[in-house]
């Protein structure tokens, strides 16, 4: 076994010895499926603390000639798949970590010679009868050894990324590096020796001009998942496990660490979820492992509508970002939409494939993205901050005539760029205006645009202001009184037998139908008028509904 060339599994087993250790090894079901293919290119992104290493380490433990793991797997996952031990340890792996090479290279200039020099030493110790002094790179190399043995390679490497990211105005790297990759994985003579090629970091591959620089790969991204979505961090079922092993609250952990949608799969923060359940601390832990200073720059970058749509988005909105237009290279970022999309890569933003629209995926970053801008005293957004807080005052002051105006003011001097011309747009407004709600509250629950005119806002106080702050209800009604909204919100609480009803949590909205309703002595009824009794709807429910929820009947 050697470092870098069929190395032991001791790194894996260091994860397999964590308190919270979750199986993904599934991941290796896919690989092995994909072997000696055209798709046994991989490259899988995501953002720091998301398991990336781990997934690296899982990959030379099973495949790597250098150990004997069939005792570590055999009770995970992969130990009950059919091929299992066909490929257990069966093929010569190389396994490279960037970050640890950059961190141990003297001068930055030599890192890709060092890389090469250091895997060649150790190839040349295991075919030294092939490998002759004159090699001089690993493609050649690879090259040599499957013509002389008919041996393929696994080729693993780890933050992948980190010269494109950390070193991005360095040119002259960049370009070797990717010249280096090219020849280790493009074109016809990597197909020979390559078996399988698995990359890992934060960013997808560089493009150049409108593609890959390495296009034979398959992509899975935090913008476009696919297949590989369950294994990228801790899917919702597994989150529920957990808590319930820790006996901790499911519904505050979600609000706190869930928010990334990963095709059907809400996908959380492992390093938050793991720490959260043995530490029993609900806070931001994004700070211990990558501080907020990254996006510094980013957001205050000075693209049209990029620091509206922050603020939009702490507010709980959504926005519409075309991540197509971004080159996964930092250095090359010209437009609000390339700001956003690589604030999705850095984990700082969720990412709707279906609606295309960004947004903030839970109040651990939410706090991270408030403290960004915090530190550098965006104007714009101490002078809003001031404004949202009168108008979260005077709604809760009920004085109607200071809320028109402060929406007025707000809209005027922040977002006049929204044109408040129907009830939809009159929503994004609001969106923005209520910022200073969410330090009280959770996310408002937003009803999206159906085509039947109304839109609304159910702001839900956190548990720990619900004694002094209520719940709010915001009716929207473009060129209507408030007596139409008030007698909308009316109509909404009178059920009947058969009606349509949205149950809201915090985090979710369902539609469920009416089967039953009682008065509050129990008697079965036909109808529960507003607002002269209590009365219980009976609709059924498959879960636990959490509190501080809310019901709401659906009208034409």
């Amino acid at each position: 076994m050697g470092r870098f060339v069929n190395p032991d599994n001791s790194a894996f087993q260091v994860a397999l010895n964590s308190k919270i250790y979750m199986d993904k090894t599934g991941l290796l079901e896919y690989t092995n499926s994909v072997l000696d293919t055209p798709e046994a290119y991989i490259c899988n992104s995501r953002p720091r603390r998301f398991g990336k290493s781990y997934t690296a380490n899982m990959l030379a433990a099973y495949y790597s000639k250098g150990c004997d793991s069939e005792k570590m797997f055999d009770g995970l996952t992969i130990g009950k798949s059919s091929d299992f031990k066909k490929h257990l340890n069966k093929y010569d792996v190389i396994h490279i970590d960037v970050q640890w090479f950059l961190s141990s290279c003297a001068d930055i200039k030599s890192i890709i010679s060092y890389i090469t020099q250091s895997v060649l030493e150790e190839l040349k110790e295991y075919y030294p009868e092939v490998l002759p002094n004159e090699v001089l790179t690993l493609a050649d190399a690879l090259s040599r050894i499957r013509n002389s043995t008919g041996q393929k390679f696994i080729v693993i490497i780890d933050e992948w990324d980190i010269l494109i990211r950390d070193e991005a105005t360095n040119k002259a790297v960049q370009e070797e590096y990717i010249y280096f990759l090219r020849g280790l994985f493009k074109g016809t003579e990597p197909t020979k020796y390559i078996q399988l090629a698995y990359l890992t970091g934060i960013l997808p591959i560089k493009k150049e001009k409108t593609q890959s620089a390495l296009n034979n790969f398959d992509e899975f991204t935090m913008v476009s998942a696919s297949t590989l979505a369950p294994f990228i961090g801790f899917t919702e079922e597994e989150v529920k496990n957990l808590c319930e092993e820790y006996h901790k609250d499911f519904d505050k952990v979600k609000k706190w660490y869930d928010g990334y949608l990963l095709r059907d799969y809400q996908v959380y923060n492992p390093r938050a979820v793991v720490s959260v359940m043995l530490k029993g601390e609900y806070k931001s832990y994004w700070s211990e492992t990558a501080s907020y200073e990254a996006i510094v720059p980013l957001i205050n970058m000075n693209y049209d509508g990029l620091k509206t749509s922050i603020i939009e988005m702490l507010s709980g909105a959504s926005v519409k970002v075309n991540t197509a237009t971004f080159k996964n290279d930092t250095e090359n970022i010209k437009s609000r939409d390339d700001v956003l999309t690589y604030m999705i890569h850095l984990g700082y933003l969720g990412y709707n494939q279906k609606t295309r629209t960004a947004f903030v995926p839970n109040e651990e970053i939410r706090q991270e993205l408030a403290n960004a801008i915090e530190s550098r005293k965006w104007d714009e957004m101490a002078a809003f901050q001031r404004d949202s807080n009168k108008l979260l005052n005077a709604t809760l002051d009920m004085d109607g005539a200071s809320v028109a105006m402060q929406i007025e003011k707000i809209h005027n001097e922040h977002v006049s760029v929204i044109q408040y011309n129907n009830e939809n747009s009159l929503s994004s407004v609001l969106a923005i205006a209520y910022l200073s709600s969410m330090e009280y509250y959770f996310k408002p629950v937003r009803e999206l645009p159906t085509g039947r005119g109304f839109a609304d806002f159910v702001f839900i106080p956190k548990p720990e202001y619900v004694s002094s702050y209520p719940a709010l209800v915001v009716e929207l009604k473009w060129n209507k009184n408030a007596e139409t909204a008030l007698q909308q919100i009316k109509e909404r609480n009178y059920f009947k037998v058969g009606d349509k009803v949205t149950l809201f949590t915090p985090h979710d909205e369902m539609t469920f139908t009416v089967s039953k309703i009682y008065d509050d002595n129990y008697n079965l009824v036909d109808v529960a008028r507003h607002p002269d009794n209590i009365y219980f709807i009976g609709v059924k429910i498959d879960f636990d509904v959490c509190a501080y929820s809310m019901l709401r009947k659906e009208i034409n």
